[in-house]
């Protein structure tokens, strides 16, 4: 089992509507949501009508050990992957028709990177999503919470023939096995990400590597609620 601590710090940021630090281990995630009137084009005339929920997410030059240089010209593949993650996270459990006609963005900046910074940038978001809504609702923007129930990530993976849960940049660079997970609160997943670096691995490595994904994520929705119910 992993020894990270996950430590959330809500209203982060002054000006987003919802805004949260999350902190798991050494890797530390900036998520804010920002609410626009107004949506894309492809569901302007959509049946019922909705809203849009979408995602960037970046680095910070400084984050890793080693700087590397901005992305001036356009996002790399990485980054693109990543971020579409995030969206397709958020929108698995979030009504959008009950937003219609705002687009919210969550923007995830890692500050400071040492594995994990997807996993916790959907799970930071999360948060921050359920606070953009509370401030729709407080402001009579929106009658009903969109939010239907939580989602968090967390990578699990096998490190001498052992099974390791929230890996962090050494343990990840060190994996047989390295897989990222996002599961909704009622044990559904939206996406499983797996791959075999080394030896190929079976049904039974699998199975248990579902299991502590499941029992990581569980208790990331856990701390998610106590966050704001403090």
């Amino acid at each position: 089992m992993s020894k990270r601590e996950t430590k959330i710090t809500r209203n982060y940021l002054k000006y987003p509507a919802g805004s949260v630090l999350i902190e798991t281990g050494d890797t530390k995630v900036i998520c804010a949501a920002t609410i626009e009137k107004g949506v894309p084009s492809f569901i302007k005339n959509a049946e019922p009508a909705q809203g849009w929920i979408t995602a960037e997410y970046s680095m910070i030059p400084s984050a890793p050990n080693q700087r590397f240089r901005r992305e001036r010209r356009g996002i790399k593949g990485r980054t693109a992957e990543i971020q579409r993650l995030i969206g397709r996270s958020l929108r698995a459990v979030i009504d959008m028709t009950k937003f219609p006609g705002y687009q919210i963005t969550f923007d995830c900046d890692v500050i400071q990177a040492d594995g994990g910074t997807r996993t916790a940038s959907i799970t930071g978001a999360c948060i921050a999503a359920y606070d953009a809504f509370n401030h729709m609702l407080e402001e009579g923007m929106i009658e009903e919470m969109p939010l239907k129930e939580w989602v968090a990530a967390i990578s699990v993976g096998i490190i001498d023939g052992k099974p390791v849960l929230d890996l962090d940049y050494e343990l990840d660079s060190n994996a047989d096995v390295d897989m990222n997970f996002v599961m909704t609160e009622s044990g559904k997943f939206v996406e499983i990400q797996g791959t075999a670096e080394a030896e190929p691995f079976t049904e039974e490595d699998l199975q248990e590597l579902i299991s502590l994904a499941k029992s990581g994520i569980s208790k990331l929705i856990e701390l998610q609620k106590s966050s704001v119910e403090a």
